[in-house]
């Protein structure tokens, strides 16, 4: 259940969460823009150049009724001194936007960057096509950007522009089409909705982060509750964690229980076992059965010993240097006469805080497991690996494959091909895996140089 979790909600979500809001949003922008941009064009096309072409007319209609020497100074009043009237041939700087069959005169400078000209030469096209009586559209070249329209066209001089009169009016004054305020709104309020998203996507992945953590912390062994907060879903996925944090808790209680109770029961019958195995006469029989019975006595401490290494209540946590208790731990194994001995200890004062006896168990049912499942002699290494202290246990044994030692760690299982199973029910390297962690460490299976097994521990240290 917790590897699905922690499938789910990965460490990144914030992030893409981020990346897919700002991806959509680019989308969505680019896609408007595009849509008016299409409009824009429609629209240029369809009603400007109508309404354009028809007010062309209209003043060549009206400039046709006006003596020729009063026509300059109509224009002049007509558009407040800002339009002209040229009445002679097209000046040379000037370039007629004809058909796309027509030669494209030659420019004789470069335009002024943001020139309003280029964006109005699609428009000028336009109307020169829609122009289907001699008029004429044509935009300057050279730096003073200037429109000129033919008016009264020579009939006799239909393929010149001599004789023409032409409409001239000043370009300067007439705006691009995106000015630099506008795009400094556009920004600002591209930067306004990032914010926004950004306060969205944490209000939605902070919730589901607490989730991931507390996920994490599952399948540490270190299990805590988390506040439901966020939408809606985030919400009740919160609150269903919590249920199956309770749901667990109290599955652990019984099987607490269960395990704590069963050793209890046995030992009366194994007691009574006991004392009629030494009132038999027979030698042979009573070998057999003192050896059945031990057995079954090891099973029960093992029962016993494991209930309490997974009762978190049970730990009394004191100060303790490590050197000085691995010593003497590992003394009393040479002084019984074991092959085990202590190999190198880091000369670096290791200060834990620990329970002794929780340790003590630890060390003993690992020693007692090189013994037993693998071969003598075992060797037991302290050192110092960053902060944290580093207690490797190796036996000279065939060791646990890679694709199997996460299996050796769960309660009750048992390596067949692997190790003896004689007075074992599995619990060995899980009730010592479950002290490593309720002393925030962790333990791992490796290999010894030689080819046995390796269980490494690490234990964080208190400065």
């Amino acid at each position: 259940m917790t590897a699905m979790l922690r499938s789910l909600l990965p460490r990144s979500l914030r992030a893409r969460m981020l990346l897919l809001t700002l991806g959509t949003i680019l989308l969505v922008q680019a896609a408007t823009f595009a849509t008016v941009t299409y409009y824009r064009n429609q629209y240029t096309q369809e009603v400007a150049v109508g309404f354009t072409a028809t007010t062309i007319r209209t003043l060549r209609a009206s400039l046709a009724q006006i003596p020729a020497d009063e026509r300059p100074a109509f224009l002049r009043e007509a558009s407040q001194n800002e339009w002209r009237l040229w009445s002679r041939s097209l000046p040379s700087n000037t370039s007629m936007e004809r058909s796309q069959s027509a030669r494209k005169a030659k420019q004789d400078r470069e335009p002024p960057p943001n020139d309003i000209r280029e964006d109005l030469r699609s428009f000028v096209k336009a109307l020169n096509r829609r122009l289907d009586d001699g008029t004429r559209v044509a935009l300057s070249r050279g730096p003073e950007p200037r429109l000129y329209i033919s008016l009264l066209p020579d009939v006799q001089s239909e393929d010149s522009n001599a004789g023409r009169e032409w409409l001239v009016i000043p370009l300067d004054q007439i705006a691009p089409p995106v000015a630099t305020p506008v795009v400094l709104v556009w920004l600002g309020g591209m930067g306004l909705v990032l914010l926004l998203t950004a306060a969205f996507s944490w209000h939605i992945t902070r919730p589901l982060t607490r989730l991931a953590k507390a996920a994490d912390q599952l399948a540490a062994g270190q299990p805590q509750r988390v506040t439901p907060a966020g939408p809606t879903e985030t919400r009740i996925l919160g609150e269903r964690f919590n249920a199956m944090l309770d749901t667990l808790a109290e599955s652990n209680a019984v099987q607490r229980t269960l395990l704590a109770g069963l050793p209890h029961d046995l030992k009366g019958p194994l007691s009574r076992m006991w004392l009629r195995i030494e009132m038999m006469d027979d030698a042979s029989f009573k070998e057999g059965m003192r050896k059945d019975v031990q057995d079954m006595q090891r099973m029960v401490n093992q029962f016993i010993g494991f209930v309490r290494g997974s009762d978190p209540g049970s730990y009394q946590f004191a100060p303790l240097v490590l050197n000085g208790w691995l010593e003497e731990q590992v003394s009393a194994w040479e002084t019984a006469g074991s092959p085990v001995s202590l190999v190198y200890s880091t000369p670096t004062a290791l200060h834990l805080s620990a329970d002794r006896g929780a340790l003590g168990r630890l060390l003993d049912n690992l020693i007692t497991n090189a013994l037993n499942h693998g071969e003598p002699p075992v060797e037991v290494r302290l050192e110092l690996d960053g902060t944290d202290a580093l207690i490797t246990v190796s036996d000279h044994g065939s060791g646990i494959s890679i694709e199997r030692r996460n299996e050796a760690l769960r309660p009750f299982s048992r390596l067949d091909d692997a190790r003896t199973l004689t007075g074992s029910v599995g619990l060995g390297l899980a009730l010592a895996d479950s002290i490593v962690r309720a002393h925030d460490g962790n333990l791992a299976l490796d290999a010894a140089p030689w080819g046995g097994l390796a269980v490494k521990i690490r234990l964080p240290t208190q400065t």
